[in-house]
């Protein structure tokens, strides 16, 4: 019997420690299995907290366009204003010393500091010369009225064929500009000393569309007086009357023409009258029979 009953518990023995085993292997495995979904929900959160402050980031730069929008279209508000006065400036500015020209249409028209043209005067037919220029393409101040752009192509192209490049400066000026310009003056300095050195609307040549300014093409010297003493200067003192041009304001005769000699500034007259005034060695007032002009002031 005791044979019987060892034989059955050992079977026992041997199940109840299999069971021990597996139970505590299982224990073992308990521990991990929280760590896999403490794992999962750790990168929950941070998504959410990620999402947030992207949707805390987007409006901001929305907001800066809106609120730099507005300064931009109140800046040209502010400009328009303040030009408004130097436009309504030269009617009130009155100058009973000048006479106002009766022909202004002739190529022989006389304007200086005593003659002007009529207010808002514009030539009808202003065209674009093809000669070089120093000033961008299309630009007003190229034009000239439509005979003396013809001549001045002749005069370029006689003094390339010499070996001159020539370049214009500026031609012709409209009143809106002349009466800008020197209300900007005005403003800085007063009438009277503004009337020293810049011209009365109606009263500048490159009003008239048969005045230019011209220089050599590299742009040396353009409108200075160390235009005198170039090779380009000293051509067009020996050949423009051949064209029709004269040097409006030549050396010495400032106290006529009220300017300081200016071997860049061209007036076309037409060739006879250029020549008849080349060989007298006279201006333009002189052959016009106009009293002289006042003396310039620098």
């Amino acid at each position: 019997m005791r044979s019987f009953r060892h034989r059955l518990l050992h079977p026992l023995v041997l199940v109840t420690a299999m069971t021990f085993v597996l139970s505590g292997c299982n224990s073992t495995a308990a521990p991990q299995e929280p760590q896999t979904p403490s794992a999962v929900e750790t990168p929950t959160p941070p998504k959410k907290e990620e999402e947030k402050p992207k949707e805390e980031t987007t409006p901001p730069p929305a907001e800066t366009p809106k609120q730099e929008q507005p300064e931009h279209p109140q800046k040209p508000t502010e400009t328009k204003p303040a030009e408004k006065p130097t436009a309504g400036q030269p009617p009130e500015l009155s100058f009973p010393d000048i006479e106002v020209v009766g022909e202004p249409e002739s190529v022989a028209v006389l304007v200086n500091k005593q003659r002007k043209l009529p207010e808002n005067y514009q030539p009808n037919d202003l065209v674009f010369p093809n000669v070089p220029y120093l000033l961008p393409e299309k630009s007003e101040k190229r034009k000239m009225r439509k005979e003396a752009a013809g001549a001045l192509e002749q005069l370029f192209a006689a003094a390339q064929a010499d070996g001159i490049q020539l370049a214009g400066v500026s031609a012709y000026r409209s009143h809106a500009y002349q009466k800008a310009l020197f209300n900007r003056y005005v403003k800085k300095d007063g009438v009277e000393k503004a009337r020293t050195y810049s011209a009365v609307p109606g009263t500048s040549e490159h009003e008239t569309g048969l005045a230019i300014d011209v220089s050599g093409k590299d742009g040396k010297c353009a409108a200075t007086s160390c235009f005198a003493g170039t090779k380009e200067a000293k051509w067009l003192d020996e050949n423009v009357e051949k064209f029709g041009f004269i040097i409006r304001y030549p050396e010495g005769k400032d106290a006529i023409t009220g300017y300081i000699y200016e071997p860049w500034h061209l007036r076309y007259v037409g060739v006879e009258i250029a020549q008849e005034i080349g060989e007298k060695g006279i201006t333009l007032e002189e052959y016009s029979g106009a009293v002289p002009v006042s003396t310039p002031t620098n």
